[in-house]
């Protein structure tokens, strides 16, 4: 993965992440990490963290509002909490967050260097380095109000970080890993995520270097006076010459994948792939009795509960070019505003349950579990070239209509029963 991997637009959203939620999404959200680093290593788990794409993909999984600036906060908290209990065994430890959580950063990763041997003032300087750079070596409007630091035993670690606009109601997301990076100031974002602005003053651009090492000779050679006289000269040259044609620009680098979350908040059809949707559901029929054969003989639990499982097997064994609609994750396990449809508590907690018995069964080395997910995945990859089913709004219909055998759940309450309908089991 390069250093600079894309970019995002998300809207600015305030509200809190209801209890009931915020501990499902902890839970959920640490035995995915851990199922990623049994699969795949630490490494792996940072590279994904540092990937715009797929960090949206896995906040819409776990229950978070798909298109927000939020699901950057509730993402971090749910690892640091999920993931605090069991640092000193996975070897990962997640630093800092928003507001005072992200000022105290230095200090937690000073904690970690003492419990784990790494150097821990290079860590908080680094920290600190991020910070700097994204706040006033890139100069794009937005004011950093968030700082995640995520590091592991061996001294690896990726940072997002966020800012906000508060005129625009925009957020951008900066994103940084530590694989491969040589310099603080040369190109060093893992990506930047946010909405283009026109042109900014970002001084930590590669191409910005001798602008750099410009400015320190000037600095030394004209003094802080001298320089305010040569930028009057230049001002006074440039309108003389306003009528002239412009020199040829420079040519712009490569266009990166651009993720764009509009300001809409309701997921809509043109936002899921929809032959992705079909190859889930259709992996979930043929696949589940299968793999899951005691899974779906327990009373109330049938595809819709291997549905979610393969959307969650998605995001831990997923490439990149897989996370291009996040809005197709949010159909896993809903939002707490009923967007797409209320959250269903009890396809939620079975997911959590069938994900925990898997990763521990892995840790004792019986991974047939975490096989069976793996499979699950292939077969949704396999049958959506040609796998039909609902349309999405068809799909989102159906979820809403029964959401209430599902243990429907919002900010606004429990979703009630239809009337006249009684619970029906196969979720």
């Amino acid at each position: 993965m390069t250093k600079r991997s894309g970019s995002a637009d998300l809207p600015l959203h305030g509200g809190r992440v209801p209890r009931w939620l915020g501990e499902r999404m902890t839970a959920l959200g640490a035995v995915m990490a851990e199922a990623i680093v049994l699969e795949y290593g630490r490494d792996e788990f940072l590279r994904r963290l540092a990937h715009p794409f797929w960090f949206q993909s896995f906040g819409a999984v776990i229950g978070m509002d798909w298109h927000s600036s939020g699901v950057t906060t509730s993402v971090l908290g749910a690892l640091k909490r999920g993931l605090g209990p069991r640092a000193g065994e996975l070897g990962i430890h997640v630093c800092g967050g928003r507001g005072k959580q992200s000022r105290a950063t230095p200090a937690e990763l000073l904690a970690v260097g003492e419990r784990t041997g790494v150097d821990g003032a290079a860590l908080a300087r680094a920290s600190r380095l991020v910070a700097k750079v994204d706040s006033a070596a890139v100069q794009d409007g937005f004011a950093l109000y968030l700082h995640g630091f995520v590091v592991t035993d061996d001294g690896r670690w990726a940072v997002i970080q966020q800012g906000m606009n508060g005129d625009r109601k925009q957020a951008r997301r900066y994103h940084w890993l530590s694989e491969g990076l040589s310099s603080f100031v040369d190109s060093p974002h893992a990506a930047v995520d946010g909405p283009g602005q026109g042109t900014i003053v970002n001084l930590a651009d590669r191409r910005a270097q001798a602008s750099r090492a410009r400015q320190l000779d000037i600095l030394a050679e004209m003094g802080p006076d001298g320089i305010v006289g040569e930028i009057a000269r230049l001002d006074a040259a440039a309108a003389r010459e306003a009528g002239r044609t412009p020199a040829p620009a420079e040519p712009q680098q490569p266009l990166l994948p651009h993720l764009v979350m509009p300001a809409h908040e309701e997921v809509r059809a043109e936002t899921v792939v929809a032959r992705r949707l079909h190859g889930a559901l259709a992996a979930a029929t043929e696949r589940g009795p299968v793999d899951f054969p005691d899974l779906l003989l327990t009373p109330g639990v049938g595809a819709r509960t291997v549905l979610s499982l393969a959307m969650v097997a998605e995001v831990v064994h997923g490439t990149p070019c897989r996370f291009s609609d996040p809005a197709r994750f949010s159909l896993a396990h809903g939002g707490k505003d009923r967007n797409p449809f209320p959250v269903p508590t009890a396809v939620y907690d079975r997911t959590i349950a069938v994900m925990k018995a898997a990763v521990r069964k892995a840790r004792l080395g019986e991974a047939d579990e975490l096989a069976a997910l793996r499979r699950l995945d292939a077969q949704a990859r396999r049958l959506e070239a040609h796998a039909t089913g609902p349309s999405v709004d068809a799909f989102m219909a159906q979820e809403k209509a029964r959401s209430h055998e599902y243990g429907g759940r919002s900010v606004f309450g429990w979703e009630p029963a239809p009337t006249g309908r009684g619970a029906v089991e196969g979720s």
